[in-house]
């Protein structure tokens, strides 16, 4: 429990108090255990195993916030007039409250398992602005799988689902960095559902970083008049440098089969995940690989250069998604084996292959 800055427990007594009653309640508050010991809490990863630590003290945390959502909508339930509408919202509470805490132990396992490939040394990139562009027009070292050109735009469709991304010519500094904005507009059925600017730099030798997102999930609602989307969510974003979040690499310069990573670290908020599954793909090289994926889309970009990533978050356990990159194109499927959802590039403004692509 955090129980205030130093400035805050100040502020909060009489001023005849002062630092003596500072010290009165710094005392009462170790006694009761709200604020641990210093060696209660180096304790974590005391081992060198800072990796499995952070998992450990992320499950203690999610636990904590399941059950303040419990008690939350425990709190909902009792001022439910209907006796019947009260002991469902009871019922479902609990049931919330049992499964969050699946969640949380599922969430735990994963990254104990994600450490194993990532490695158990503390995340603290080191970021040298010197070393990134500062030109979206003409780059230095433009990486052929993540272009990240002002005016690029990419157009790709799944289902119901319509998705439009643009390098805008905006940039913005984070950490000394200047990143440019890449904006992510998702619609379902005609409506805007995501609308969504990620924050990206260019490395001078070729790596694509990654610095943030800011997320507005909408939803649109019948008989509302006119038909305007409203945002109901902010969840994901984040930005390197703010509230402990750091930032990861997007696509590597030269990216290796079996290679993980970090895309993004913001504990509890943004945790995705990057394997290499191969930097060699073309169709019918691997039946794995091959499956689902629309086989003229592949034979039309795909030269046994693709490469193939696996992406997962740490916060969904057992769920990912492969996705294809097209040298000169960049990304251009993606595929959830699960569900058999497919994600298809079917325009681009940029390259003349994508006059040829094929339709859904």
């Amino acid at each position: 429990m955090v129980i205030g800055t130093r400035r805050e427990v100040l502020e909060g007594l009489p001023a005849s108090r002062g630092f003596a009653g500072l010290a009165s309640v710094l005392v009462m508050t170790f006694a009761i255990g709200l604020v641990p010991s210093r060696g209660a809490a180096d304790s974590l990863d005391d081992d060198g195993k800072h990796c499995t630590a952070t998992a450990k003290a992320v499950h203690s945390a999610c636990r904590k916030g399941v059950e303040s959502d419990y008690w939350i909508a425990f709190a909902i339930c009792i001022n439910m007039s209907d006796e019947e509408e009260r002991k469902e919202c009871f019922a479902d509470a609990k049931d919330s409250r049992r499964e969050g805490d699946q969640l949380c132990r599922e969430q735990r396992d994963g990254r104990r398992e994600a450490c194993e490939s990532l490695g158990e040394g503390r995340y603290d990139p080191e970021i040298d602005p010197a070393s990134f562009d500062t030109d979206f027009v003409h780059p230095a070292n433009p990486n052929p799988y993540y272009p990240l050109v002002i005016g690029y735009r990419w157009e790709l469709r799944g289902g119901p689902e319509f998705n439009t991304l643009d390098v805008v010519n905006e940039t913005k500094l984070i950490d000394g960095v200047t990143c440019i904005v890449v904006r992510d507009q998702v619609f379902q059925n005609g409506d805007l559902v995501e609308n969504t600017d990620d924050w990206f730099a260019q490395n001078k030798n070729g790596d694509v970083h990654y610095f943030g997102e800011e997320v507005k999930d909408f939803e649109s609602f019948e008989g509302d008049d006119p038909r305007r989307p409203e945002l109901v969510s902010i969840s994901g974003s984040f930005k390197s440098g703010r509230d402990g979040d750091k930032g990861g690499v997007i696509f590597f310069a030269s990216p290796t089969k079996g290679q993980t990573y970090t895309e993004e670290f913001s504990l509890g908020n943004a945790e995705d995940v990057t394997e290499i599954l191969s930097t060699t793909y073309a169709f019918g090289s691997d039946p794995e690989l091959d499956r689902f994926v629309p086989r003229r889309l592949a034979e039309l970009l795909c030269f046994g250069n693709c490469v193939v990533t696996k992406n997962f978050s740490l916060l969904e356990p057992g769920v990912f998604a492969r996705k294809y990159y097209a040298r000169g194109i960049g990304f251009f499927l993606e595929v959830n084996p699960d569900t058999r959802e497919v994600v298809q590039l079917v325009n681009c403004n940029f390259d003349p292959r994508c006059g040829a692509l094929p339709t859904p």
